[in-house]
C-alpha cells in the first residue's frame, strides 16, 4: 500500500520500484505503475518523461545515498594511519546493509539483481557510468594493504564479494532475523560474518 502523504513523485517512485522488483522492468507497464500509485499517466509523463528515466530515478533515489555513506565512510577509514582491510570492507558492507533494511529498500535491492540477472545492458551502463567510480576508489585502498595482490585478480575478487553483498542484501539469505533479535544486531551480525568471508577471500593466496 502506497502512502497517500507521499509526494506525488514519491508515490510513483515506490510504486514503479515494487512492481518492477515483482514483474521486471519489461513485464509492468507504466498503466500499472499508475494504479498502483492512484495517479495519472500524465503525472509520470510530467514528472519522469520516460518509464527510461523512471527507471533511472528508481536507482538514482537510492544509489545516490549509497554512495554518499560508502565514500564518507572510507574517506574516515583513509584518515586513519592504521587502516585494516576489515575497516575498508565494512565501509562497504555497512551503508549496503543499512539500505537493504530502509523502507522499500528490500524491493530495491531485487531491482538491482534484476538489472544484472535481465542482461540489461542500457541500465548495467547508466549503473556502471555513474556509480563505478565507488568500487575503484574502495580498489585502490584495499590494493595498497594487499600490494602483492595483482590488480586482475582483484578485481576479480571484488566482483564476487559485490555479487555476495547483493545476495546478503536481499533478505540475508538463509539466515533469518532470530526472535528478540533486533533489526540493527541483526544488520551487525551479519555484516561481520561478511566482513570475515570477504577479508578471507581478498587474502586468500
Amino acid at each position: 500500500m502506497i502512502n497517500p502523504h507521499f509526494s506525488t513523485k514519491e508515490r510513483i517512485l515506490s510504486a514503479a520500484e515494487d512492481l518492477f522488483a515483482k514483474s521486471g522492468f519489461a513485464g509492468a507497464s507504466l498503466r500499472q505503475v499508475t494504479s498502483a500509485a492512484n495517479v495519472n499517466l500524465a503525472a509520470v509523463n510530467y514528472h519522469f518523461g520516460s518509464k527510461e528515466n523512471l527507471i533511472n530515478e528508481l536507482f538514482k533515489r537510492r544509489l545516490d545515498d549509497l554512495t554518499a555513506a560508502r565514500m564518507a565512510a572510507l574517506d574516515k577509514v583513509r584518515s586513519s594511519r592504521q587502516a585494516t582491510l576489515e575497516q575498508v570492507l565494512e565501509a562497504f558492507v555497512q551503508p549496503a546493509l543499512s539500505l537493504a533494511s530502509e523502507r522499500g529498500g528490500s524491493s530495491f535491492v531485487r531491482l538491482l539483481a534484476r538489472a544484472f540477472a535481465e542482461h540489461d545492458q542500457r541500465l548495467r551502463r547508466f549503473v556502471s557510468d555513474n556509480y563505478g567510480h565507488v568500487l575503484k576508489e574502495f580498489a585502490k585502498v584495499i590494493a595498497q594493504l594487499l600490494p602483492n595482490l595483482p590488480k586482475d585478480a582483484l578485481y576479480w575478487r571484488l566482483d564476487f564479494v559485490s555479487g555476495a553483498l547483493t545476495y546478503a542484501m536481499s533478505d540475508f539469505g538463509m539466515i533469518k532475523k532470530p526472535a528478540g533479535v533486533t533489526d540493527e544486531q541483526h544488520r551487525r551480525t551479519a555484516a561481520e560474518h561478511f566482513v570475515r568471508f570477504a577479508a578471507a577471500g581478498l587474502r586468500a593466496p
